[in-house]
């Protein structure tokens, strides 16, 4: 079993060492647990096919499921993806309105992005952190970085770098520790597509970039949802993910509870609020709140996966979730925990 060291980031005076530590070992082919905004990612440099490999290893992830690279600057883009000329516009648009920062774009590949980090497919998915670690880093390494979500396939995303270390452990040589992520739910993954009168944004993940956001560059389009035997095309669209292990169900209603006797249930509400009904359905043995008091969509965003996680180290035999309201962030929101619950 590897060894796995937590390198301590929060002193800005030695940030400088940290990211010469982390640009020399991605330099030398090995893995990173980094923090972004969003979640924490595992890092490789996404030009070297072996190191890229390690991430799938480590995180007994599919072949089939794609990753994100993530880029230093505008430039860095035009070296991983062709941009279309009828493209260029929006593009441009997008990333001056949005990076750094959690967007994501979907674009044409070049050759020199090894299919491993593409699954195959002929587009790249590319973002650019507002973390000014994962920044820093990727600009030292001078290659774009592949990194996905720091936890194993499927599981819970980590927000912390004391919840990588949970699900990465003794797989990865070391993981960064840049203290809480800010926006707490994965980047907004958009398809842009020249359209006859404007652009097409087609929407294949919900995040903290909002479709009310989006809407300002383009006709925003929702995919028809895929067959479960299709690959997706771009992360995070499995049908399961985002998952505890202890199972979760998202309800419509507390009428449609019906507790089972001898079984101990947990409830994450939105934010304890007793009108909603759930509160008061049971007894339950714990409750956690997303926004506790407030029913503020941002403060349930960034406490989703931290409260989940917390809920499934909690020893219940079910989580039962209460529904949020389907408007900007929470349609994210929602989109986690419709995933979470599917087994």
């Amino acid at each position: 079993m590897t060894e796995t060291r937590i390198i301590d980031a929060s002193d800005p005076a030695s940030q400088k060492k940290v990211v010469k530590e982390a640009v020399d070992l991605l330099s030398a082919g090995e893995v990173v647990a980094l923090p972004t905004e969003t979640v924490y990612g595992l890092g490789a440099d996404a030009l070297n096919a072996d190191a890229v490999a390690k991430v799938f290893a480590a995180k007994e992830r599919p072949g089939f499921d794609p990753l994100i690279v993530h880029v230093g600057s505008y430039e860095q883009v035009d070296e991983v993806a062709e941009v279309p000329d009828n493209l260029r516009e929006v593009v441009n648009k997008l990333m001056k309105a949005f990076w750094p920062g959690p967007l994501t774009l979907v674009l044409p590949k070049k050759d020199c992005v090894p299919d491993i980090v593409t699954s195959g497919l002929p587009t790249v998915a590319v973002r650019m952190s507002g973390h000014p670690i994962m920044k820093a880093v990727v600009r030292g390494l001078g290659n774009p970085i592949a990194a996905p979500s720091a936890n194993r396939f499927g599981r819970i995303s980590p927000t912390s770098a004391s919840a990588v270390e949970k699900e990465l452990g003794g797989r990865i040589l070391a993981i960064v520790d840049g203290g809480a992520c800010r926006e707490g739910l994965e980047s907004t993954i958009v398809r842009p597509e020249a359209g006859e009168k404007k652009p097409i944004l087609h929407l294949l993940r919900a995040g903290p970039v909002t479709k009310e956001l989006l809407q300002r560059f383009g006709k925003v389009e929702r995919p028809k949802k895929s067959r479960s035997n299709e690959a997706p095309e771009a992360p995070g669209q499995l049908a399961s993910h985002y998952a505890p292990t202890t199972p979760l169900r998202l309800l419509k209603s507390p009428d449609e509870f019906n507790p089972e006797e001898g079984r101990k249930y947990a409830l994450l509400s939105y934010c304890g609020s007793e009108k909603a009904g759930f509160i008061d359905a049971h007894d339950w043995e714990i409750v956690e709140e997303l926004s506790p008091g407030n029913g503020k969509l941002a403060e349930a965003a960034v406490r989703l996966f931290f409260v989940l996680r917390k809920l499934d180290e909690s020893g219940v035999d079910e989580i039962i979730a209460e529904p949020v309201s389907e408007t900007g962030l929470g349609v994210a929101i929602m989109d986690r925990l419709r995933r979470a619950s599917v087994r």
